[in-house]
């Protein structure tokens, strides 16, 4: 069975790149009828951030994504939080020292970055702990066994390292990028254990990957570099490593990975949290964030629910290259999202913005109304039109529409509305034909300056519709006071 995991770390509100990970995993998964998993790498306890773990679960269900097993449900591999896990990382660091594929190293961090200006002084452009300088440094390699059982003994501040191979090559076959070779000698000896004895990335995620019986790594370019290190820990410990599969890196608009600082500088989110607080609908962000490297091979751009998506997706069309992040292409894609949402769970968020102005029912309708003209809930609130009567007209449109005859047609019109016992679209179109036929006259003679009475500008949401959302009494009110 497929078994695919979403291991994100609490240091921050879940990010765009990460959902979009979380998603490509889900997708793949379930098309297959396989697992989906969410565990939490909380090992880097200096960065911690304690809302972030709340953040990641309420955007992830937010976006539509259930985890099949994770912290907060169980399953038959807990517990899914890395901080819980110590001592099944401990037991497999020591059989790495024990057969000779780790080792302690006790240099301090000031030793090695007083190492590492020696070597760059020397002409060493990038340097590396690794098998060149090892037998320099203060570890287990360089010195004697009593010296090493001394300091342990003796509780000195340690770190143990892989110790990577000296030469040779180790190629990944990539799911999107293909075969990928690597040379050992580009990978440094990687800490697994750190000072705090926790353990680092690199082990850790090696070892639950390995105990929960995952079968599809699926994560961001980033950590492209740090394969030869990741199958070399499988080679060591006998496990066979699972598939890996790449995904590209998301740009800014301006270019360059999308920081923090990046995304401030184009004035655009970074967290699912701000998109989420911006007003942009679950499905509008996953389908634009599934689409960005990703396509189902036609011209289909818009899907309204992952279950659309998910028996077209596959990871073969998925691209290798970066690519940069659109927001007029969100913006699209929220707007197509906005026309068919359900409006009222979107009426019953945004109520308390329209508290005194419209109740409940009518900024549903009013969502409705104005659904091929706005995109967020919010935009509603720039239309004062919707709960109070204009009292300021358009210049332009009042000096092309207000003729001699108006007066008089606005008064037929108000007489036959008033007599009118079924109040529909329908009839109300109706009537405005008759007033303006019987004078063989245009309908924009008359409804230009309706539109006008009614909200005091040019443009907008169809009269009729208006005139119903408005009531017969509001409208006719309107017309009344423009008259």
């Amino acid at each position: 069975m497929i078994r695919v995991r979403f291991a994100p770390s609490p240091t921050g509100f879940l990010h765009i790149g990460g959902l979009r990970t979380a998603l490509y995993n889900y997708l793949f998964a379930k098309k297959q009828g396989g697992k989906f998993l969410l565990r939490i790498e909380d090992t880097d306890a200096t960065r911690f951030v304690p809302e972030a773990l709340a953040d990641i679960t309420e955007s992830m269900r937010w976006a539509g994504i259930e985890w099949d097993e994770g912290p907060d449900i169980g399953g038959d591999f807990a517990p899914y939080t890395q901080s819980e896990r110590q001592e099944i990382y401990q037991k497999y660091v020591q059989q790495l020292i024990e057969s000779g594929f780790a080792y302690y190293a006790f240099d301090t961090p000031e030793d090695w970055e007083a190492k590492k200006l020696s070597l760059i002084e020397s002409g060493v452009q990038q340097p590396k702990y690794d098998a060149s300088l090892r037998l320099e440094m203060q570890n287990s390699l360089s010195l004697s066994t009593e010296e090493v059982a001394q300091k342990l003994a003796d509780g000195v501040a340690h770190v143990i390292r892989l110790k990577m191979p000296e030469t040779g090559t180790v190629t990944v076959k990539d799911l999107i990028r293909g075969a990928v070779t690597f040379d050992y000698q580009q990978s440094d000896d990687q800490i697994l254990i750190k000072s705090d004895g926790l353990p680092t990335y690199h082990l850790a995620n090696i070892v639950d990957d390995h105990e929960m019986q995952i079968t599809h790594v699926i994560r961001g370019e980033e950590w492209l570099s740090s394969v030869p290190k990741h199958l070399y820990l499988y080679e060591c410990l006998g496990w066979k490593a699972p598939e890996f599969c790449h995904l590209s890196l998301i740009l800014s608009p301006t270019g360059g990975k999308l920081s923090k600082r990046k995304a401030e500088e184009s004035g655009v989110h970074v967290s699912v949290k701000d998109y989420r607080a911006a007003g942009y609908l679950p499905s509008a962000l996953c389908n634009f964030l599934i689409s960005l490297g990703w396509n189902d091979g036609t011209d289909r751009e818009i899907y309204e629910y992952l279950s659309e998506i998910m028996p077209v997706f596959d990871l073969q069309r998925v691209s290798p290259s970066p690519v940069q992040l659109a927001i007029d292409k969100l913006n699209w894609i929220q707007q197509q999202h906005f026309k068919t949402a359900d409006k009222l769970p979107l009426a019953t968020a945004s109520a308390p913005n329209f508290e005194g102005k419209l109740s409940l029912e009518k900024v549903k309708e009013a969502l409705e109304l104005m659904k091929e003209r706005i995109s967020f809930p919010q935009e509603l609130l720039s239309f004062s039109y919707l709960w109070e009567a204009p009292t300021q007209f358009e210049e332009k449109p009042m000096s092309k529409a207000i003729k001699a005859d108006t007066p008089e047609l606005l008064q037929d019109f108000i007489q036959k509305i008033s007599d009118l016992s079924d109040y529909s679209t329908q009839n109300l179109e109706k009537i405005l034909h008759e007033v303006v036929e019987s004078r063989e006259l245009g309908v924009g003679r008359l409804m230009m300056p309706v539109r006008l009475a009614l909200t005091g500008v040019g443009g907008g949401a169809g009269i009729y519709d208006l005139m119903l959302f408005f009531g017969k009494e509001e409208s006719l009110s309107r017309l009344r006071s423009f008259l």
